[in-house]
């Protein structure tokens, strides 16, 4: 993506309105994906070997302060362009770009709460400061410019989601029928079945997909043996969790995770009681996002982790809990993507729910035996407010 005249308009009100005088986008060799995001090479991947930051400030256009020897990278741009050759050269060009600026934003997260938005190390941090400039964490500035969804992401996000739907009810389909057929299975037949299925799809992955049995469904980053990989028996509990998007970094990842049974058998009490907690976890955080905007209430990512691990905690199960209860779905290059997650257990995340962002609401419960996990995907439409855009699990399947 390149962000627009009217997205740089939205963002730099955002600026003015939280008392951020500028942007700071540092980068060193690649190290800043917020940076190749808002100001991609028209000329393709950018190769650059010193550091350079990209200002963007409150009022005014950006400027890229590059190092000579990668001036030309920057040639075909559509900003203005400041080169330096030296580090005294680096530090009084940002000293001239940064002039009556106080508080600037950096990829930066103090105390290194927010990891996913944490790029700029600690001397170039440093180095900002001793401009005898506050620096900030540019977490929303983040949100605010590159989190949100296209429209056209949009609706590519929702022609994926189908796809992926229809993937998932595929691979449940092939072990119901091997079971009915008392014909072997395993894991691994069910992942290469779901594989190929993207392939046959044109669509994109960043990973394997989690088919995972019984106990091995108890770790939430299964990852199937395929030199000895379980087979999937009558009485057996599945969990499958697959993602894929449109080949694109502008395009929105389908994540979805679902579990089954294999025969009646296998929907035992104790998996059954599991089950049902992690579905009311899911749809509490669910129904606090949405009574949320029909209030017209702020609500952040933290609040909407707390209300589905009170559901999981309200029942005993608060030593099987492993993650938060889910992450952003932005554009770029990984499926975590960079806006707000629902997450106060392994970080607090103090981003507010806003207009045009999307995320995953994925509670997990995890025992020594089975795990259960159910993920849907969100998008915060501007008129609608939070509107799942995936399937949803209500009952588990039962297959054979």
């Amino acid at each position: 993506m390149t962000i627009s005249t009217t997205a740089m308009r939205d963002l730099q009100a955002f600026m003015l309105d939280r008392r951020i005088d500028a942007w700071v986008l540092w980068d060193f060799r690649g190290s800043n994906p917020i940076a190749a995001q808002l100001f991609p090479s028209p000329a393709g991947k950018r190769w650059t070997t010193r550091r350079f930051a990209i200002i963007i400030p409150a009022r005014g256009e950006p400027t890229a302060l590059v190092h000579a020897i990668d001036a030309t990278q920057f040639d075909k741009d559509p900003i203005t362009k400041k080169v330096f050759l030296s580090w005294q050269e680096l530090r009084a060009s940002l000293a001239e770009l940064l002039a009556g600026s106080a508080r600037v934003a950096m990829e930066y997260s103090p105390g290194g709460q927010l990891p996913a938005v944490s790029f700029v190390d600690a001397g170039a941090v440093e180095l900002i400061r001793g401009l005898g400039l506050e620096v900030v964490s540019s977490a929303d500035l983040i949100q605010v410019s590159v989190a949100r969804w296209s429209e056209a992401a949009q609706a590519d996000h929702r022609a994926v989601s189908a796809k992926v739907t229809a993937i998932k009810d595929d691979a449940f389909a092939m072990i119901s029928a091997a079971l009915k057929a008392n014909t072997p299975i395993t894991e691994l037949d069910v992942q290469r079945r779901i594989l190929a299925a993207f392939e046959r799809e044109k669509l994109q992955t960043d990973g394997e997909p989690v088919v995972a049995v019984n106990a091995h469904a108890g770790d939430p980053h299964f990852e199937v043996n395929k030199l000895n990989p379980s087979p999937i028996k009558r009485g057996d509990w599945v969990l499958i969790d697959l993602w894929a998007r449109t080949p694109g970094e502008q395009h929105i990842f389908s994540d979805i995770t679902w579990v089954g049974a294999c025969g009646s058998e296998a929907l035992t009490p104790e998996r059954m009681k599991v089950y049902n907690a992690v579905k009311a976890a899911r749809n509490a955080s669910l129904k606090l996002a949405q009574d949320a905007w029909k209030a017209n209430q702020p609500v952040q990512g933290w609040q909407l982790d707390e209300a589905a691990r009170h559901e999981l905690i309200a029942p005993g199960y608060q030593q099987y809990i492993r993650h938060r209860t889910g992450h952003s779905l932005s554009p770029g290059p990984k499926v975590h993507g960079v806006g707000m997650n629902l997450d106060n257990l392994e970080t607090r995340d103090t981003r507010t729910m806003i207009p045009g962002i999307g995320y995953t609401i994925e509670p997990g419960l995890y025992l020594p035996t089975f795990g259960v996990r159910l993920e849907i995907n969100v998008f915060t439409d501007p008129a609608k407010g939070p509107i799942v855009t995936s399937c949803l699990q209500d009952d588990v399947i039962v297959m054979g």
